[in-house]
């Protein structure tokens, strides 16, 4: 497995955000030490499936997600990571990730959780603009929001925000405030993700039954553009779609994920991945994920990838980043006839310049960043 990250999954929120499909939940009084123990519990039972000793692979990142982890007691999140460094190869230069809600920051809080060795953290702003707020169901206010960069910025290095645009009723001019509010707080690192319809949340309600009209594609992208062509004026870095940092800020976690990298999910609904051709997730249901571990057994499916598989998902990921498709990764990983596949395959949009080679890396050209999910499934494998 060599290096890999660790992902836990919290599923608990104050309020359901209308547009996501995440696995969480509403409930008001959660047991703590309960999901403490069940999530230590499984840490313990992944050890025993996929490592023979603490030395053979280094951890490079813990993530918590969720869901709002910054709901979890901090002295508990604390206890978990010194469960971690006991149990897995722990890397000098660890990343420390919690998704924070801006309603649930405080000193007190920010401190605790610095005290407990978490190291970065990921504020769930989306917008600066209470209307949008309301209209997405977030917990919080533009003016927390403001509060908790500015306490956040106080006691921690390394941080990001997360940002929403092409939400409906907005415009480019409310997004450039979005966005320049964020850059007056000199973030080291900023999420930006496109609002998406998912099947089976409250905004696909909304749409269908027409409460909400959807933002045309053309405002939505017009909205990328100014931020892609902004963000980049200014040095930060597009190292994957959504993601922009500046130098030696890159989320170590999404780089892994977006770099095929081994994974580990606690938690309800969480995903694991061996870094080669083995994915597994645990069980959604929240007592059903209970009941297992109390059971003594991993509440996970497991599937194997199938050629065609893997080399699908090394288009989707590698196109998505800076780095590009690596056709060595492929040959490597799936064999040679996956390169001439790809090199065949990929002539047509090379010619129209949607993609381009830089030595044996296939990259998505900047003209055409904003259809890269649709021009990776142009490089799909269907039959084999």
């Amino acid at each position: 497995m060599g290096g890999f990250g660790l992902y836990i999954h919290w599923p608990f929120c104050e309020s359901k955000c209308p547009y996501c499909d995440f696995n969480s939940h509403i409930k008001r009084e959660i047991d703590n030490n309960e999901w403490s123990l069940a999530l230590t519990t499984e840490l313990h039972y992944l050890f025993k499936k996929y490592f023979k000793e603490k030395e053979s692979h280094t951890l490079k990142s813990i993530f918590f997600g969720g869901g709002t982890p910054s709901l979890i007691d901090a002295n508990l999140i604390g206890e978990f990571i010194l469960c971690v460094k006991e149990n897995f190869k722990v890397s000098d230069d660890i990343e420390i990730t919690l998704e924070l809600n801006p309603d649930d920051s405080s000193i007190k809080y920010l401190t605790s959780l610095k005290e407990n060795q978490v190291n970065r953290l990921s504020i769930g702003i989306q917008s600066f603009n209470q209307e949008d707020l309301f209209l997405m169901n977030r917990s919080h206010t533009a003016n927390q929001s403001y509060d908790t960069i500015k306490m956040v910025k106080d006691l921690f290095d390394n941080f990001s925000l997360d940002l929403i645009y092409g939400i409906p009723h907005s415009n480019i001019d409310k997004w450039k405030f979005n966005l320049n509010e964020a850059l007056s707080f000199d973030p080291p690192h900023i999420s930006s993700y496109a609002l998406t319809v998912e099947d089976k949340t409250i905004l696909k309600k909304q749409i269908l039954s027409g409460e909400l009209i959807p933002l045309g594609e053309l405002d939505v992208e017009k909205q990328y553009w100014h931020m892609i062509n902004y963000l980049e004026e200014i040095n930060y870095h597009n190292y994957e779609f959504s993601n922009f940092s500046k130098p030696g800020y890159y989320s170590k976690n999404n780089l892994g994920y977006w770099d095929g990298k081994a994974y580990l999910g606690i938690g309800p609904s969480a995903h694991s991945f061996d870094g080669n051709m083995t994915r597994s997730w645990n069980v959604s249901q929240n007592m059903s994920y209970l009941n297992s571990i109390k059971k003594n057994s991993l509440p996970l499916s497991q599937e194997l990838l199938s050629l065609k598989d893997r080399f699908n998902e090394l288009i989707m990921t590698g196109l998505r980043t800076s780095s590009g498709v690596s056709t060595k990764e492929i040959k490597d990983k799936i064999g040679e006839k996956f390169v001439c596949y790809l090199e065949d395959n990929a002539k047509k949009r090379v010619l129209s310049k949607d993609l381009y080679w830089d030595g044996d890396y296939l990259h998505v050209s900047k003209k055409s960043k904003f259809l890269s999910d649709g021009i990776a499934s142009d490089l799909f494998l269907i039959n084999l």
